[in-house]
């Protein structure tokens, strides 16, 4: 068969089952997995109690996963052309689920841990796949349909994550946090395995033999570098020498992978995909959504517990009610794609998320309401429909049909290093700026105005019937768990303004990429 029959035959292959059949399908696994990467956050304090670790280690449990599946991402694609993708999908679901029971029932935080790099090598695979078989099932001129619909999956997961963990581990134990994916994983075999074909590009006869230097660089480095990510802050960054030490690894590997697979024949990571600017540019895109969505996920639950007093199921029903909305809004942001030029979608997403920020950064404070918080969670992640959407479909523009798995797989994994890089921002900045702004308002203290403020604070104890001394004592302390409050607050509006200058880049960006024709698969010039 000549390479036009090979193409034309690839342009005419439609899915056996309705495309939104397959893609509600798909998105079950997907969800499943994106789930995991923050269901296990609310319950490390228990997994530590029952397992005799310290809260330290507890944190492993998070790592070993997000690591493991870093690690998979990239080589999705290879794993595609070596066991099919349908297969590969299949074993992925299998051995997924079965790594879900396995983390139930572990006697120990090894076995955990053991457990869980399973689960996130196997999740690794699902994201990618999902996305892939969409962008092949739905139609040119419902692609924004099909990435709405992925997004619903990939981006209300690490939403619900926390909230569900938190109901599980409270009414049931944490271990049933891990056998929830038995059930889910079990239909989504049966029913992938029921529904689900290759198309002609996916179903390649010839399997490149594996890049075995290539692999080790990739799974040395990103080991390394999550690591740095997780526990920089915790062990004073490169005030640590283990830090230093994995910085250098992390740094070298990395550097050693784009050099060598560059020119490789058949690379297990195809960096030369980057050599193309859509895809690129989305990529930096993805990245730096990455670092918004899992920086304010974590940023905002923990502003409401630690210095509201939320209980964590009340800041899980905030953090819902964004995911409501987002929901809601995914099919609109599809609807738009499909009529209008991504490039301007993009633009309007990416002023839409600085303005949340700015909202953010201005509407925050000691005393928000539940609704007022709600309000804020809205703003935050409501935008994220409007990038996801476009961002997915011109990532695609200009890339062989063959070359799908392989791009799902890295744009899924660079929003999964984002969300690594934006937790480690919110950690690291919370730490840091609170002690700054701590000692700025404590100076403020020794003025004339506060010290009166103090002693009318200590007078009104004291008519309350406390004793002069301890009237004395209770308003010092007063104002001194004032000022730490005020300063906490401070340092989460400081995360916030971060994020404002990040998005307002990313806006300069995307207004570098040329439009698109809607439903059309190659771009076109930028009006």
């Amino acid at each position: 068969m000549s390479t036009a029959d090979t193409i034309s035959t690839e342009a005419a292959w439609k899915p056996k089952y309705n495309h939104w059949l397959v893609g509600a399908v798909v998105s079950i696994a997907a969800f499943m997995e994106v789930l995991d990467t923050s269901i296990a956050n609310v319950a490390l304090p228990h997994i530590a109690g029952s397992m005799g670790a310290t809260n330290s280690d507890s944190t492993w449990v998070l790592t070993s996963y997000l690591a493991a599946n870093a690690i998979v991402l990239p080589v999705t694609g290879w794993l595609t052309q070596l066991f099919g993708r349908k297969r590969f999908f299949l074993i992925c679901i299998v051995m997924f689920t079965a790594a879900s029971f396995l983390c139930g029932i572990a006697p120990s935080l090894g076995v955990l841990l053991l457990a869980r790099v399973l689960q996130g090598g196997f999740g690794g695979g699902l994201q990618p796949m999902a996305q892939a078989i969409m962008k092949d099932a739905f139609p040119p001129d419902q692609q924004g349909h099909a990435f709405a619909l992925y997004g619903i999956s990939a981006i209300v997961g690490p939403a619900v994550g926390p909230v569900l963990g938190g109901w599980l581990t409270d009414n049931y134990t944490w271990r049933w946090i891990f056998y929830i994916n038995i059930p889910m994983g079990l239909l989504a075999l049966l029913l992938v395995y029921q529904l689900v074909e290759d198309p002609p590009a996916s179903r390649k006869k010839n399997v490149a033999r594996l890049d075995y230097l290539g692999f080790a660089f990739l799974a040395v480095g990103i080991a390394a570098l999550q690591v740095v990510l997780d526990k920089g802050q915790e062990d004073d960054w490169f005030g640590s020498h283990f830090i230093v030490a994995l910085s250098i690894t992390a740094v070298v590997c990395l550097t050693a992978l784009i050099i060598w697979e560059f020119f490789q024949s058949h690379p297990v990571v195809d960096v030369r995909l980057f050599k193309d600017w859509h895809f690129s540019a989305c990529n930096v895109m993805m990245f730096v959504l990455g670092i918004v969505i899992y920086g304010c996920a974590v940023l905002l639950p923990q502003m409401l517990q630690t210095l509201m007093g939320y209980t964590a199921l009340v800041a899980g029903l905030v953090m819902a009610g964004g995911a409501i909305c987002l929901i809601l809004c995914f099919p609109i942001a599809g609807k738009l794609t499909n009529k209008y030029p991504a490039k301007r979608i993009m633009a309007c997403g990416w002023v839409l998320m600085t303005l949340g920020m700015v909202f953010s950064f201005k509407g925050a404070d000691l005393q928000m309401s539940f609704g007022a918080a709600s309000k804020l969670r809205i703003v935050q992640y409501v935008p994220i429909s409007v990038l996801f959407v476009p961002l997915t479909v011109v990532a695609y523009l200009g890339l062989p049909a063959g070359k799908n798995n392989e791009a799902a797989g890295l744009m899924a994994f660079m929003r999964n290093i984002g969300g690594s890089v934006g937790t480690s921002i919110v950690t690291t900045v919370l730490a840091r700026r609170a002690q700054f702004h701590q000692s700025i308002l404590a100076q403020h203290t020794r003025s004339t105005r506060s010290m009166a403020a103090t002693k009318a604070l200590a007078m009104h104890l004291n008519h309350a019937g406390i004793g002069h001394f301890d009237a004395g004592r209770r308003a010092v302390a007063g104002i001194a768990q004032a000022i730490e409050a005020q300063a906490a607050m401070l340092a989460y509006l400081d995360c916030y303004w971060i994020f404002g200058v990040i998005t307002a880049l990313m806006l300069v960006v995307s207004l570098c990429i040329k439009s698109n024709k809607p439903g059309a698969g190659k771009p076109v010039p930028a009006h």
